[in-house]
């Protein structure tokens, strides 16, 4: 996970706890103008970091103000790869399921699910983010092609 979206209704609730599990786990923060309030000994996000996949034990996060601006983050700087959202609202999921463009769009679960294996593919061989020919994780048979051949005795399409 690069980046951490959360609801401005929770954030001064849920920040503080989740800040302190990461840095227990040697995970560095960085934040928007919003989260510095919250959390003021965190890293000054930029704008670089939204769309960066860092490899590493590091994570941005956003202050939202709801779904709509939650969505078009992930529209801006998303990798198309997986997203996740996790509400009781359904309504909000809903949404989140129907316009976050990814090739593996999660409630409530975990985005390590986005796996070959785990969706039934097989041993994952490649990924991709395209939507030309395969869109996710792809098992052999995404990355083959078919080619028909026939054989006649003269014979035509009637």
């Amino acid at each position: 996970m690069e980046t951490l979206l959360v609801h401005e209704e929770v954030a001064r609730r849920f920040l503080p706890q989740v800040a302190e599990v990461l840095r227990k786990e040697g995970v560095e923060l960085r934040g928007c103008p919003q989260t510095k309030k919250i959390l003021p000994r965190i890293k000054k996000a930029s704008e670089e970091d939204w769309s960066q996949e860092y490899l590493d034990l590091i994570l941005s996060v956003r202050v939202v103000n709801g779904i709509e601006e939650a969505i078009g983050h992930i529209t801006r700087y998303g990798s198309s790869h997986t997203e996740a959202i996790l509400t009781s609202d359904y309504q909000n999921a809903q949404m989140f399921l129907k316009e976050v463009h990814s090739s593996c769009v999660l409630v409530n679960a975990s985005t390590r699910f986005n796996d070959g294996f785990e969706l039934g593919l097989g041993a994952e061989i490649g990924i991709s983010t395209s939507k030309l020919h395969a869109f996710g994780p792809m098992g052999l048979e995404e990355l083959t092609t078919t080619k028909f051949i026939v054989y006649g005795e003269g014979q035509v399409r009637e």
